[in-house]
């Protein structure tokens, strides 16, 4: 299930792409399917042996057309180790809200991705991730390890990217059908899956995974622009002459904390 849309992020067979907080690899398995040269990161060690382990099997299954690299990497977002420029498409799904500097992470992107490259990143929606604060204290918030430290609005995120030297491009909605599904998680208790409601929900979601049928398509595309768990923001890197002058710390913008 992918929250980035590879067309309006250009993506192009021999691309270098950077899949930072790759986890289980599910936009790195796409990318590299693609032709893609890629790169998954993650300050995760069990998630990433698994992403290599699937690289493995997808490279004997021969699911990796020829000369395609793919790699993992552990690594913080505040300290890549990686060579200014050194990739054309880089991915951050749902990871800034991890980082407390999120501002720096944005100017560690920035470095690595060549002028003209291009970024997609995806934070929880605002109204999604609101509710959700507000309907439980398990929920993952910032009293949790690697929680959930700040609410963005699309405008917050677009300044960040605008301060760290982007030029941002669009904007996409994704999972309207999940929303609902994790504000009754939080309603029932987050680590309740026994749940009746919870468990026929989750069935829902994954007979729309795997079968995507044309009803649940459908609602899914109403209802991501209102309600969707993520929102995506798509931007270009540019470069340092036609960069813009901001104070680099996001000045206008709110933080919203539940």
């Amino acid at each position: 299930m992918l929250t980035v849309d590879y067309d309006r992020l250009g993506v192009a067979p021999g691309d270098r792409l950077l899949d930072l907080g790759a986890g289980f690899g599910r936009h790195a398995f796409e990318a590299v399917r693609r032709g893609v040269h890629t790169v998954a990161v993650d300050l995760a060690a069990d998630e990433l042996r698994s992403c290599t382990a699937t690289f493995a099997a997808m490279a004997g299954a021969g699911e990796i057309p020829p000369g395609t690299s793919a790699t993992a990497a552990r690594a913080s977002a505040l300290q890549l180790p990686f060579a200014t420029g050194a990739f054309d498409r880089v991915i951050a799904s749902e990871v800034l809200e991890h980082i407390d500097d999120d501002i720096a992470a944005l100017a560690e992107l920035a470095r690595v991705l060549r002028p003209g490259g291009t970024l997609a990143v995806t934070v929880p929606g605002w109204l999604s991730e609101v509710l959700c604060w507000k309907l439980s204290d398990e929920y993952p918030a910032p009293a949790a390890p690697g929680g959930h430290v700040r609410i963005y609005t699309a405008v917050v995120l677009r300044n960040r990217l605008e301060a760290a030297g982007f030029e941002p491009l669009g904007v996409g909605h994704a999972h309207g059908l999940h929303t609902p599904y994790w504000w009754l998680r939080c309603a029932v208790g987050v680590r309740r899956d026994d749940h009746p409601l919870v468990r026929a929900y989750h069935r829902l979601l994954v007979w729309d995974i795997t079968r995507r049928p044309a009803l649940t398509r459908v609602a899914d595309r109403l209802l991501s622009p209102v309600l969707g768990k993520s929102i995506v923001l798509y931007a270009r890197r540019l470069p340092v002459s036609d960069r813009r002058h901001h104070d680099g710390h996001g000045r206008g913008t709110t933080d919203v904390a539940a």
